[in-house]
């Protein structure tokens, strides 16, 4: 989980993590944060790395069992997030209970246009692309801390793979505070 201090001093955090990731500066500027007295998050960011690479085991010398842990290819996902959540204007992750909305975009391939017209109403199946189960799990790792507080807090969860566009491969995720409301006390009256 990422440190909430982190999250406040943002201009600083920015800092110390280095720069934003090269593709950052056209996400980033599509990105929106929350601003104040709004409990919702819109964040474009890169297409995160399969959860089949997000674990990595190895033997340690002298070691008879093997260790699994994160790769370093996941930390450095999650540090582009945090990076990216922060450029946007997110400065503490929404507590309690949230909705997730992902939009999932795979990179449009060269020849699109010829697919699309050999086959425009699937030309997008034959896309590669990361399947959608295995971008959530490490989506909400990255976001966990960032934009919410625990992925335990998702209570609603709307995800869908896109068709390619000209904007690259990316994920869109809106996450929304869910407002509880108080039960009136007259339904306990006896």
């Amino acid at each position: 989980m990422t440190d909430p201090a982190t999250i406040a001093r943002a201009p600083e955090a920015v800092a110390a993590h280095g720069e934003l990731p090269s593709y950052s500066h056209e996400v980033a500027s599509a990105a929106m944060g929350r601003t104040d007295g709004d409990r919702g998050i819109r964040l474009v960011l890169p297409s995160p790395i399969s959860s089949n690479r997000y674990w990595r085991s190895f033997v340690p010398r002298g070691g008879s069992r093997a260790i699994t842990c994160v790769s370093d290819e996941a930390k450095a996902y999650k540090r582009d997030v945090l990076k990216l959540a922060l450029a946007a204007g997110v400065r503490s992750p929404i507590r309690g209970r949230v909705a997730l909305d992902v939009q999932l975009y795979p990179a449009r391939p060269l020849d699109w246009a010829k697919r699309s017209r050999k086959d425009p109403d699937g030309w997008d199946d034959t896309v590669r692309s990361i399947d959608l189960d295995n971008a959530l799990k490490v989506l909400l790792d990255a976001l966990k801390g960032v934009a919410f507080g625990d992925d335990s807090w998702v209570r609603s969860l709307h995800a869908e793979r896109c068709e390619p566009d000209e904007h690259g491969a990316r994920v869109v995720v809106t996450i929304s505070e869910i407002r509880r409301h108080s039960i009136s006390q007259e339904l306990f009256a006896l």
